[in-house]
């Protein structure tokens, strides 16, 4: 698949909240998640490698929270081989307040496979 195959069905499957179809279907066996640094104070990995390390992560998170209210993801932006995408959500989490999240997320594609991705929050 190229980047724009790849952003599209992405974009297709976030609009479904099909988190895990996402990590099976698109990640390489070695992705990449970078989260920004400020998160390491919450005691989130700022760097995890590895496809089943970063579909873990996406579980502990999932966990976290009691209630998605909405969610959006934007229409994917393509450049080369990479894409973006804003994600929105209105959640509440375990014994917090109920918050508005917002997020660009952008994603490198190599050989048909996003190979890593990085959040900006």
């Amino acid at each position: 698949m190229t980047a724009q195959e790849v952003a599209n069905r992405y974009y297709e499957l976030a609009s479904q909240s099909k988190w895990t179809e996402i990590q099976d279907e698109l990640h390489d066996e070695n992705v990449t998640c970078q989260e920004p640094e400020h998160v390491a104070s919450r005691g989130v990995q700022v760097l995890t490698k590895g496809r089943e390390a970063v579909k873990a992560k996406g579980v502990a998170n999932r966990e976290m929270i009691e209630a998605i209210h909405s969610q959006y993801c934007s229409e994917p932006l393509v450049a080369g081989n990479f894409f973006s995408v804003e994600l929105k959500r209105d959640v509440t989490f375990r014994n917090r307040p109920r918050m508005n999240l917002e997020e660009i997320c952008v994603f490198g594609v190599r050989d048909g496979k996003i190979v890593s991705e990085e959040f900006f929050y």
